[in-house]
């Protein structure tokens, strides 16, 4: 997982209903619950499936923090599925996404202007053309260096472009990001 993908899987999880389950007997309950079998959940956590049906059970209540962070962020990956749909298909249809972000902007421009990076930070609202394309390719397993052109090519067009009103020939190089945030 990259930059990217990580901010789209926090403004997901901002859509949220309901809190997921936070006791350790919950989260194994409702893991267990998606995936039908304690050797299935084992497996996703990287530990024993007698664990699981010992956290099951209560017999072991406090996991090693490296289990309870993968069982709490397994648990986080299924919750609310359709709750996620639902606010992907808004995005990708009608509301677009918009992202927030602290990065080094490069530029390959025409003869006479400045090609040198820097650093800025944008708030741009990007269409939802562009919001679909990012939820396809995260679908598809894109990397981050796919995700990241997807962004770089809606701010170019939004921020640097205007819409085509203003430098036609602009080719926006998006590095050295240090935070990236998306909302929608």
């Amino acid at each position: 997982m990259g930059d990217i993908d990580d901010a789209l899987e926090r403004a997901e999880r901002e859509a949220f209903t309901r809190e997921p389950p936070k006791t350790l007997k919950g989260q194994i309950g409702f893991l267990l619950k998606q995936m039908k079998s304690a050797k299935a959940v084992a497996a996703e956590l990287g530990v024993t499936a007698d664990s699981v049906n010992r956290y099951r059970r209560g017999a072991r209540r406090n996991p090693p923090r490296e289990i309870a962070e993968r069982i709490d962020a397994a648990v986080r990956a299924r919750w609310q599925p359709r709750v996620r749909k639902r606010r992907r298909e808004q995005a990708a249809t009608t509301g677009g996404i918009t992202v927030e972000t602290r990065a080094r902007f490069g530029y390959a421009a025409p003869i006479g202007s400045t090609d040198d990076g820097r650093m800025r930070r944008l708030t741009v609202h990007l269409p939802p053309a562009y919001a679909q394309r990012l939820f396809d390719a995260r679908e598809q397993g894109a990397g981050d260096r796919r995700m990241r052109a997807i962004v770089a090519e809606g701010l170019q067009e939004v921020y640097f472009k205007d819409g085509g009103r203003r430098a036609e020939d602009l080719h926006v190089a998006f590095t050295d990001i240090d935070y990236v945030d998306v909302s929608f």
